[in-house]
């Protein structure tokens, strides 16, 4: 980008753009750059999306300070945020929870704390995995109602939605596993909904991406399953 005196801001498509790859502190300076100077929609549903990222990405970083301060950031935003389907409430009330706080007060157990800062991590990694790969990152956390696609992607060839199944480590099976029949059928309606709300007319697949480690992992093991069947989900 151009320097003329002073940086210029980056748009709201080149901040999503970030977020894409993984580059989860530059896409954040950049949407608090951007919201400094427009509090608009739009704008401020980039700061809110970013800084939710920025919130799990300190969470599993035990960036505690940093983290609640963000957190007191997204309350002030939320009601400047467009949010017909809910996501935006859901986002927050789970970095809630990351930072082990409730709208009642209560703390929930640490084991519910810690299942979400792993989830959160390992969705990260997994984003950025396939960006490594190649993959093009159209969405993340995708909800419909209480239903969530993880990551839909895509390639050269297909529209890729992913599923992200992480655990500490492999005692009791590869994570893999734990997308039993249910989650499948929760999961196709998902896809469902996703391809008429987008209006989808491409070839689809599904992937599960297995992660074990945990947040301080040097080299957690990934494992890519493609085009898994998902009772018919899939168009391939």
């Amino acid at each position: 980008m151009a320097e003329t005196g002073e940086r210029q801001c980056m748009t709201a498509k080149e901040v999503f753009e970030l977020r894409e790859q993984g580059r989860t502190e530059e896409a954040y300076n950049a949407a608090r750059q951007l919201y400094a100077k427009d509090k608009g929609a739009y704008a401020s549903t980039t700061m809110f999306w970013s800084a939710v990222d920025m919130l799990r990405l300190c969470a599993c970083k035990d960036r505690t300070e940093e983290a609640e301060k963000i957190l007191k950031a997204l309350e002030r935003l939320l009601p400047n945020v467009p949010d017909r389907d809910g996501w935006a409430g859901d986002a927050f009330q789970n970095c809630q929870l990351l930072l082990h706080k409730t709208e009642d007060g209560k703390e929930p157990s640490k084991k519910s704390a810690e299942h979400l800062q792993l989830g959160a991590w390992g969705e990260g990694l997994a984003a950025a995995y396939l960006s490594e790969k190649g993959y093009i990152i159209l969405e993340r956390d995708w909800r419909s109602g209480h239903r969530d696609i993880d990551i839909v992607a895509r390639n050269d060839e297909y529209l890729i939605f992913v599923e992200v199944k992480t655990r500490r480590n492999s005692d009791f099976g590869d994570p893999v596993t734990a997308v039993d029949n249910q989650k499948m059928r929760n999961l196709q309606r998902a896809i469902n909904h996703y391809i008429r709300y987008r209006h989808v007319n491409l070839p689809i697949r599904f992937d599960i991406i297995s992660i074990i480690g945990h947040v301080d992992s040097k080299n957690p093991q990934i494992t890519h399953f493609e085009g898994i069947d998902i009772m018919g989900a899939s168009r391939r």
